[in-house]
């Protein structure tokens, strides 16, 4: 399938039904369906072939959104770049994938005006909201065309393993690599939230997590069911809050640290979430405890997705109901995994010989099935070593139990060795987090005369909370043993992370390093 199909799908359950709406204003399924066909049109007539690759550069916007499926009209390949990228990071994606054209919102007209010149292959430029100087506007673009029915290539002709989307990974462990997803993984993809969670009704999706992100892929399976799409231009969780009741929003999703704020922010108690059937959370392991709040203080609503973007979202899904006993108490004890594996996904435990080890034991989350990769454009070495023995390889450690749900302990390239002891990060934090002063911690090891690498903790506070260095490694201590609890704590006002809300552990380490912290013996 192509991207168009969701959409389409949506369209011809009713084409007048709400489709995006944003700050008051709603465009039909029929409007989103007209403009991308214009899109469509557009980029023939600028000479983009099928198979040219094109980016979207723009926050959170419906007609951003919406050219999308007019990137699909034209046969092209849809490259979407987050908004919140530095203009190299921005540049070395644009270049790597060969976009031949990029749809830009005029807030960054100054960054695309920097980084045109040394983009040969890039010869189409658009500005969604065009402003003098910023370029061809959308407007002017599509002046003349007509909005009727488009497809470069015939419905039915294009082969469902082409590429439809090119996703860049995150460049927080070097150059970044483009992920090539084809028509089956993201049809795939889509079906597995539909098998995998409650879909009651018509359902309302609430969008505050970037639409290049997660936020956007989980568009599709709610566009299939004639979904209507709230779009929030801006994180803010106090309209959050106000929206859903607004708007009566069945599903949304949010990454772990933005749930904790949820959690702390006073309109919570107040307000309406009785139309809630599915929060999804993931993009990062989250709290025990703190899911265990959510459940109980949010409703029994809560869904986890464990993916990556060279297998998007779906390896593995908890539902709401799965956070529950028969008996409808907290299962606590599943709170710590990932769910199980979906229906579409096999996953396994390897060792680094490529041996699959049986259950409880721990090696490296391996994974295959229809959700997996293309491969990653033009890199064969990292495609090779990432299929290795004939699984994809995600980087994580963990274990299935008895019960078949999955638990990751940790990244393979986080993982501490201290005294001869494999320390898993992951673990660490898990304990810390139940401390009532902790809002979010990062656990790294740093190179150490006696230990080799000493565990170390930085603590990001509760506002207005007071953390201790004693008491908290007497806290881990208490929990973990000596082995696994920190040896040094440190408290920061934020920690650093990642364009999605992942913390940048490189980036911790480097500020540790700086601060003159990584010489020392235990301090106790």
């Amino acid at each position: 399938m192509r991207l168009t199909e969701y959409l389409d799908k949506g369209a011809s359950l009713n084409p007048g039904a709400p489709c995006l709406t944003m700050t008051g204003q709603t465009r039909s399924y029929a409007e989103v369906q007209r403009l991308s066909w214009l899109v469509g049109r557009a980029l023939a007539r600028s000479g983009i072939q099928p198979g040219d690759k094109v980016a979207v550069l723009s926050g959170n916007d419906p007609v951003a959104f919406s050219c999308v499926f007019g990137i699909s009209r034209a046969g092209a390949v849809w490259c979407p770049v987050n908004p919140r990228n530095e203009a190299a990071e921005t540049a070395e994606l644009l270049g790597l994938l060969d976009c031949a054209c990029l749809i830009f919102a005029s807030a960054f007209a100054p960054l695309v005006q920097n980084i045109a010149a040394g983009l040969p292959r890039l010869r189409t430029l658009v500005c969604l909201d065009g402003e003098p100087g910023s370029g061809t506007s959308l407007r002017d673009w599509l002046d003349g065309l007509e909005a009727v029915p488009f497809e470069a290539v015939p419905s039915g002709t294009a082969a469902p393993d082409g590429v439809v989307m090119i996703a860049g990974t995150g460049g927080t462990t070097g150059r970044p690599k483009g992920v090539q997803l084809t028509g089956h993984n993201i049809e795939t993809m889509t079906a597995l939230p539909l098998m995998s969670y409650p879909f009651r009704g018509r359902p309302v999706y609430l969008a505050l997590a970037p639409l290049t992100h997660a936020a956007g892929v989980l568009c599709f399976p709610v566009l299939t069911l004639g979904g209507e799409i709230v779009i929030m231009p801006a994180p803010d969780l106090g309209e959050f809050l106000t929206l859903v009741g607004q708007h009566e929003v069945t599903h949304a999703f949010l990454p772990p640290t933005l749930i904790y704020l949820l959690l702390d922010h006073p309109a919570l108690a107040d307000a309406d979430l009785s139309s809630l059937q599915c929060l999804w959370y993931g993009a990062a392991p989250m709290s025990s405890a703190r899911l265990a709040e959510a459940v109980t203080r949010i409703g029994p609503v809560m869904g986890q997705l464990f993916g990556q973007t060279e297998a998007p979202m779906m390896i593995s899904t908890m539902a709401p109901a799965d956070h529950l006993n028969a008996d409808g108490t907290l299962a606590l004890e599943r709170f710590s995994s990932a769910g199980r594996p979906t229906p579409l996904t096999t996953v396994a435990i390897m060792d680094e010989q490529g041996a699959l080890l049986p259950a409880g034991e721990r090696g490296e989350i391996v994974v295959r099935g229809p959700l997996v990769m293309a491969g990653y454009y033009q890199d064969p070495a990292a495609t090779a070593e990432a299929s290795a023995f004939g699984w994809h390889h995600t980087g994580d450690i963990g274990y299935l139990d008895s019960d078949n749900y999955l638990y990751i302990v940790d990244r393979a390239k986080d993982m501490i060795i201290t005294g001869g002891f494999n320390v898993y990060s992951a673990e660490v934090e898990q304990a810390l987090l139940q401390h009532p002063a902790v809002l979010d911690c990062a656990v790294v090891g740093l190179p150490d005369a006696k230990w080799g690498e000493r565990v170390v903790a930085v603590i990001q506070p509760h506002p207005g909370s007071i953390v201790r260095d004693d008491e908290v490694r007497a806290f881990a201590r208490g929990r973990l043993g000596g082995v696994k609890a920190p040896k040094q704590v440190e408290v920061w006002p934020d920690l650093p992370r990642s364009r999605i809300g992942k913390v940048l552990k490189a980036e911790v380490k480097a500020r540790l390093a700086i601060a003159g912290k990584t010489l020392g013996n235990d301090p106790g």
